[in-house]
């Protein structure tokens, strides 16, 4: 029997200095502006070179990943390949562009394809980026196991050294009830 393999764990040794380094930001069609100017701003404030927007279509898959961190892709299903994800891209792209307008920070899209935690780490060890940028799920999840399964942050968190900054997009009231909270 094989021994278990033990991936690298986060150390100070592996700590990317925020100082002058990238930032991966995920983005998603229809998501708040909150998120990208989040990052603008942190940006900003370290000096990043360069903040690398990413969105990932997971209804596509990775067929090459390249050294700048983007990606060959192609459609899971053999009946939806086109050039249907390039329209995504464009939206994605020209959203940003309004919203970054006046933020003076260096940008770039990527569009990446299959699993979202995975393909972002890719292009945060490609870029060699020093923090992920995300924004929290909006909408309402009805059991814990929702919440934690679908969360990109709890899944970025679990799988790479980088640290996370999470986006609030949706508050709940002291007095409302949050995705893990008991149904009353």
């Amino acid at each position: 029997m094989a021994p278990e393999r033990i991936p690298p764990q986060p150390d100070p040794s592996r700590l990317t200095d925020f100082a002058a380094h990238p930032l991966v930001v995920g983005v998603v069609p229809g998501q708040p502006p909150l998120v990208a100017l989040t990052a603008a701003s942190l940006g900003r404030a370290l000096a990043s070179p360069t903040i690398y927007f990413a969105y990932v279509d997971t209804g596509r898959f990775t067929t090459e990943e390249y050294a700048d961190g983007t990606v060959r892709h192609e459609a899971i299903d053999p009946d939806l390949a086109g050039d249907g994800w390039t329209e995504t891209e464009q939206a994605l792209r020209a959203a940003l562009t309004q919203t970054l307008a006046g933020q003076d920070v260096a940008w770039e899209l990527r569009y990446l394809a299959g699993r979202v935690d995975r393909s972002l780490t890719h292009l945060a060890r490609a870029v060699d980026a020093a923090v992920f940028v995300v924004g929290t799920h909006v909408g309402r999840h009805p059991r814990i196991a929702d919440f934690i399964n679908g969360s990109i942050s709890v899944q970025l968190t679990h799988r790479q050294h980088r640290p996370v900054l999470v986006v609030p997009l949706e508050v709940v009231d002291w007095f409302g009830r949050a995705p893990w909270d008991e149904p009353a």
